[in-house]
């Protein structure tokens, strides 16, 4: 199977009908990416493909074949969305948040609080991170935080 990840040509021995996932993390050890619910509803393990969020874990590796593929790895530890989740709390126990900042990376130019609110709509956490999330996300677009949304600002 080929295809580019995180920018480098990648050739791997895998059964077509293995899911995306398992042979990033156990193949090419790359365990960045989070296997959450393993039915494509929580968003743990969300994936670009194209620059589209993916839901690696249901899908199998052989359709990613010939399409380029980049994981939270691929962001290399010093995106500017890595540093505002870590610098608004939006990262709690982690299992969600690269998910998350994958999902973040498929929204344009100036999006609005509804505009992040639908793209993470498939990302869940369960420890309740949405506003730090939120706000993570808002600044590193440099887009003001709605006075409406009182909840989101933490003091």
């Amino acid at each position: 199977m080929k295809f580019v990840l995180n920018g480098q040509p990648t050739d791997i021995a895998a059964h077509p009908a293995a899911r995306l996932i398992d042979v990033l993390r156990e193949d090419l050890g790359l365990t960045g990416t989070k296997e959450g619910c393993g039915e494509g509803e929580c968003g743990a393990c969300t994936v670009l493909v194209n620059g589209e969020p993916v839901c690696s874990c249901i899908i199998p590796v052989a359709q990613v074949a010939g399409t380029e593929v980049t994981t939270i790895e691929g962001l290399g530890g010093d995106h500017p969305l890595q540093h505002h989740f870590m610098n608004e709390v939006g990262a709690q126990c982690g299992i969600c948040t690269p998910g998350m900042i994958m999902a973040a990376l498929s929204l344009g130019p100036a999006p609005t609080l509804d505009d992040v609110k639908v793209a993470l709509a498939g990302n869940l956490c369960r420890c309740t991170g949405y506003s730090a999330i939120y706000r993570a996300i808002m600044k590193w677009k440099g887009m003001p935080l709605p006075e409406a949304a009182g909840s989101l600002v933490v003091e």
